[in-house]
């Protein structure tokens, strides 16, 4: 493919993208942003937790009324941004086009990333649309708890480091089955790990899509479809092109960009506060919007708080998160789901040693935890500064609450300020769902291509041509399939998703990486059974869970709303437009009364949000059970092979000098 052919090629992508972007709406849509990775727990009481050595609760203090938000983003300057963002990045793909000439340049960038860039890469990979939105939102309305949720993905890199990255790097070429092929059967292994990795991209990826069509539509304006074919076209372009050379500079610019907006956002929200820690987190405690928000909150527990003892209770755990099991559940999930991750395993193919592979990890942890820090103080200076009533009033999942924040401290200095922080945040969110679906895609046609395709119907007799044209195609269907996908999710909650997603890969994943790795015994019989039993108990699990739709028990619920309602108009009160809409919403809701979830049940199984509790030590045990019921001879003798190699490097093939 000649660079001419590449330059039209990218130069057509950015017109399609911009005419995208440019083109009017029929119906904005008034849905959240992105999906936030977020699964909350089953109801349960909880106690009220009053501040260590309180008194008696100070009267309650009278909230402002709820002043009606707006966000909207300034279009012009929002684009100009994006045009800019989409710019720079298509001329890394033209780059990257000239230096992917073999399939390890396509797969695994030449392995000649160096571990502070793929550090940075791993961030931009790893620090979704979900983490930047959906975090700081469920920090404004929740507290403590949306806190304690982004911890699980810090710690996760723990366990990355500790036991997948320098193995990884050692025994791998480009995908999760070269791992687990090395001392098995490969064309069995080699298709049902292709089968794991396709699973948990397009759990992930469709997600991401959603999320971009969704915030496209709220910010910009942009019909939801439009904008899933403009973001599916670019990512295509990203990865058919530029293979994972660009995909990886992609990800470092992304991350870059993401941490700036997020820190000098923090800077502001600090400033406000006169730097002063203490009194920021007074100005939560005694902030009368906060303590109505909490009060009402802990009511549904039929728990009574007002007063500072509210306003101590959103710095306390327990009030999104109230299942402790469910917390440990989820905790395991995100734990050991980041390791298990395809595009995340992947990352560690790209460097040319495995002192690098342990940089990169090590770096990327300073990023994400760095990053969590400040979307921490984003989601509670957003509490403070735009309240939690206001925030819910725009979006009731929060997910636009940093956004909110930008616009508002951009225009406390001067008005054009706010627009022109509200579109650099909103060009942020933009990079970091098209480098996420770019890794994405990646690893699912890396999985087809390298695994199904080369090594299992050609037996591994591929030239470097074939194999790169292969690798090509594949991820020009790939990334057309997750546009179908993300057009047809238009109306479906994806929440769930997530959850699929995180529980496949610490399930099926993760338990069969680390016994090839590390357990002499293991074999192809347990590569098979740990991979097919952990992926069909965590999806089935997912499927009875109240992740799903249960249109009884949202009837119920929306019988209640009606129920309210009606009482408020026989008092002579006007409904709002707020509570018109509620109510109308409502009464679509009760004609449903009779449906039943996807799985044909009235109400959920599964209590938990997420089964990595269940289907974690399920995975590992049908694993270890395969491998002793079908011992094999061959895989026991060749595991000192692989741990020569895993400690050492020996065999790896050395990086490409571009």
């Amino acid at each position: 493919m000649t660079l001419k052919k590449i330059i039209i090629a990218a130069s057509l992508a950015l017109t399609v993208a911009a005419a995208a972007f440019a083109e009017e709406p029929k119906n904005a849509s008034a849905t959240a942003g992105a999906t936030p990775a977020v699964m909350a727990p089953a109801a349960s009481s909880t106690p009220a937790m009053t501040a260590p050595g309180a008194a008696t609760p100070a009267p309650a203090a009278t909230p402002a009324p709820v002043k009606k938000r707006e966000l909207k983003a300034n279009k012009a300057i929002t684009l100009s941004m994006f045009a800019v963002i989409i710019g720079i990045t298509l001329a890394v793909v033209v780059w990257a086009a000239k230096q992917t000439k073999t399939t390890a340049d396509f797969y695994a960038a030449g392995g000649g990333i160096t571990g502070t860039q793929n550090g940075w890469a791993i961030a931009g990979d790893y620090m979704s649309a979900a983490s930047f939105l959906g975090i700081s939102g469920m920090i404004s309305l929740y507290g403590y708890d949306g806190f304690m949720y982004s911890v699980g993905w810090l710690v996760a890199y723990i366990t990355v480091l500790l036991i997948v990255a320098e193995p990884c790097r050692n025994a791998g070429k480009y995908t999760l089955g070269d791992i687990l092929s090395f001392r098995t059967d490969p064309k069995p292994v080699r298709a049902v790990a292709a089968i794991s990795t396709v699973a948990v991209s397009t759990f992930y990826l469709t997600a991401q899509m959603v999320g971009a069509g969704k915030l496209m539509a709220l910010l910009v304006g942009v019909p939801y479809k439009t904008a899933i074919i403009g973001v599916g076209i670019l990512m295509v372009g990203y990865v058919v092109f530029g293979g994972m050379t660009a995909t990886t500079w992609v990800q470092i610019i992304k991350a870059g960009l993401l941490m700036s907006g997020a820190f000098l956002l923090s800077v502001l929200v600090l400033a406000k506060a006169g730097f002063n820690p203490i009194f920021f987190f007074d100005q939560i405690v005694n902030s009368p919007d906060i303590q109505d928000h909490v009060s009402k909150l802990v009511l549904k527990d039929g728990v009574i708080l007002n007063g500072i003892d509210a306003g101590q209770r959103f710095l306390e755990p327990g009030l999104f998160m109230k299942a402790p099991l469910d917390q440990i559940s989820l905790g395991m999930a995100l734990v050991l789901g980041t390791a298990g991750m395809p595009h995340i395993l992947m990352r560690f193919f790209t460097v040319p040693t495995a002192q690098a592979a342990r940089k990169s990890v090590i770096i990327a942890m300073f990023i994400i935890g760095g990053f969590y820090v400040l979307t921490t103080l984003l989601g509670f200076g957003a509490a403070i500064n735009l309240t939690p009533q206001g925030i819910i009033s725009v979006d009731p999942g929060g997910n636009m609450a940093t956004l909110m924040l930008a616009q508002q401290l951009g225009a406390d200095i001067a008005p054009i300020l706010g627009d022109l922080f509200l579109a650099f945040l909103c060009s942020v969110a933009f990079a970091t769902i098209l480098a996420v679906v770019s890794g994405l895609v990646l690893a699912a046609s890396a999985a087809i291509a390298h695994d199904i395709y080369v090594n299992v119907i050609k037996d591994g007799h591929a030239d470097q041509h074939e194999q790169v044209m292969a690798a090509r195609i594949t991820s020009l269907v790939v990334g057309a399939v997750g546009i179908c996908i993300g057009l047809l999710a238009e109306k479906a909650n994806v929440a769930h998703l997530v959850a699929l997603a995180f529980a496949v890969a610490s399930s099926g994943n993760l338990p069969v990486v680390v016994l090839s790795l590390f357990w002499r015994k293991f074999n192809t019989a347990g590569v098979i059974s740990g991979l097919v039993i952990g992926t069909i108990a965590s999806i089935g699990l997912v499927m009875v869970s109240p992740n799903m739709t249960y249109p009884k028990l949202v009837a119920k619920g929306a019988e209640k709303v009606i129920v309210a309602m009606e009482k408020k108009q026989a008092s002579g009160q006007a409904l709002t437009e707020k509570d018109t809409k509620a109510l109308e919403k409502a009464k679509k809701d009760v004609l449903n009364k009779d449906g039943k979830s996807m799985m044909g049940l009235d109400e959920p199984i599964l209590k938990l949000k997420n089964p990595g509790i269940i289907s974690i030590p399920l995975g590992f045990f049908a694993a270890i059970l395969g491998a002793l019921l079908f011992p094999n001879k061959r895989s026991e003798e060749m595991f000192d092979e692989v741990y020569v190699r895993q400690n050492t490097g020996l065999g790896m093939a050395k990086a490409i000098d571009h």
